[in-house]
């Protein structure tokens, strides 16, 4: 199917070039160029990053809808294979660990962020003690959830009457691109009900089976729509499979921002936890000398959506999935939340009258309309003041990233800007 016009993208909805499925694929041609040579110029030690559908452990599609691979990229130090069998419905294995013997200074010992279980890199370089995603949820919030008669994860706002079903709509990502602040706004609107833990479901809990994923959810009534946002879904390799088989006509939102913003941004939030870690400038390169960005780092690879996105697109069609700008939903809450409303097929309730723009948090909070009571803002964790990093890296993430971004607009068929907003600077 091909995706509903929209101008002013090459090769994106509304224009006169190829359809659909041959976009995919000559967009995944542009990327598996351009890791080739991206990897060329790393010398020695590359190791394969590989397609979503081509690693071991993962079952293929049914219908593939653009059956392509991607080749050798910068990746971690060592090769590896994560463990587990294809297709099956347990556990998702996390990739092994490989050493780090390239780096020097502190970066050599520190151990780095782990990327989510199942997420497209077959090896890496370690971890920090918490997953990368930084969900706030613990097992025992989602054991509470979860247990017989329990309300879900919204219960101080869930009436207790209806049942509870299987979320219709999912927001699957991105980490630090807005999430939060999406899934509080949808909340506002008496007709969606929302758990407000992440469940993680899909890349931690699978093996709990369906109907444990049912009982963390909220109570609803026929025709309210059940949520839930897990950040670490678009980046797991398993889930776009495992959401498919639990309901095929399930509607994805991906929330994306500038990603050189969320890396910094996913650095500050780890920053913040870990003080001792290394500087950004050190963690983002392989070799600062030779410019040769360290793919591998969660922080910078979470950002190259477009290669995420493919591994979506072999079992979503493309009118299925929603994104929302992470900027416009700081500038333009009411607009983006009117898009998503449609999308969900809602009455458009949640409107500029439920927004109030925090000057000193620098982002919108909250507030009921109806009455004069205090805007509700997120949490401290929001809107942390992010460090200074040097100009030159800046540039140089934007360089790298620079390809990725077109290519994302051309699937997408949505420019979102990225590259006009930092020549604004």
């Amino acid at each position: 199917m091909s995706p509903p016009a929209q101008p002013g993208v090459p090769g994106g909805r509304g224009s006169k070039g190829p359809p659909a499925r041959k976009l995919l694929c000559m967009c995944s041609l542009s990327l598996c160029l351009t890791y080739l040579c991206y990897s060329l110029m790393g010398g020695t030690g590359p190791a394969a990053l590989r397609s979503p559908a081509a690693l071991p452990g993962s079952a293929a599609p049914a219908a593939p809808r653009s059956p392509t691979a991607f080749p050798a990229t910068v990746a971690p130090r060592s090769a590896g294979s994560p463990a587990g069998s294809p297709g099956a419905p347990g556990p998702s294995a996390a990739p092994p660990r490989a050493s780090n013997g390239s780096r020097e200074g502190a970066a050599d010992t520190w151990l780095r962020t782990q990327l989510a279980p199942g997420e497209v890199i077959t090896a890496q370089s370690g971890a920090f003690e918490r997953d990368p995603q930084e969900s706030s949820t613990t097992d025992e919030e989602l054991s509470r959830a979860g247990s017989p008669g329990s309300r879900g994860g919204s219960s101080s706002t869930t009436p207790d009457y209806g049942e509870k079903r299987l979320p219709q709509a999912l927001i699957i990502g991105v980490k630090k691109g807005g999430t939060r602040a999406l899934l509080e706004a949808i909340r506002a609107h008496p007709d969606v009900r929302a758990v407000g833990t992440e469940p993680h479901f899909f890349d931690r809990n699978y093996e709990k089976g369906l109907e444990w994923y049912r009982n963390v959810m909220p109570k609803t009534l026929e025709g309210q729509i059940t949520m839930e946002k897990t950040p670490s879904y678009f980046v797991t390799n398993e889930a776009p499979r495992r959401i498919h088989s639990m309901a095929k006509d399930t509607k994805l939102i991906v929330v994306v921002r500038n990603p050189v913003t969320r890396a910094i941004s996913d650095y500050t939030q780890t920053l913040s936890k870990k003080p001792e870690i290394p500087t950004f400038e050190v963690l983002a390169f392989k070799n600062r000398t030779l410019g040769l960005i360290d793919a591998s780092w969660s922080a910078i690879r979470i950002g190259i959506y477009a290669l995420h996105l493919e591994n979506w697109l072999q079992y979503f069609p493309l009118s299925q999935i929603l994104f929302v700008s992470g900027e416009r939903l700081i500038t333009d809450p009411a607009g983006e939340m009117a898009k998503v409303q449609d999308f969900l097929g809602l009455k458009r309730i949640v409107t500029e009258k439920h927004f109030y723009f925090n000057k000193t948090k620098g982002f919108p909070c909250l507030k009921k309309p109806e009455d004069s009571s205090a805007p509700r803002c997120l949490g401290k964790s929001k809107g942390r003041t992010h460090p200074k990093i040097d100009p030159d890296v800046i540039h140089r993430l934007r360089k790298f990233y620079k390809p990725f971004n077109v290519m994302f607009y051309q699937m997408t068929g949505q420019d979102f800007q990225w590259e006009q907003e930092e020549s604004d600077k």
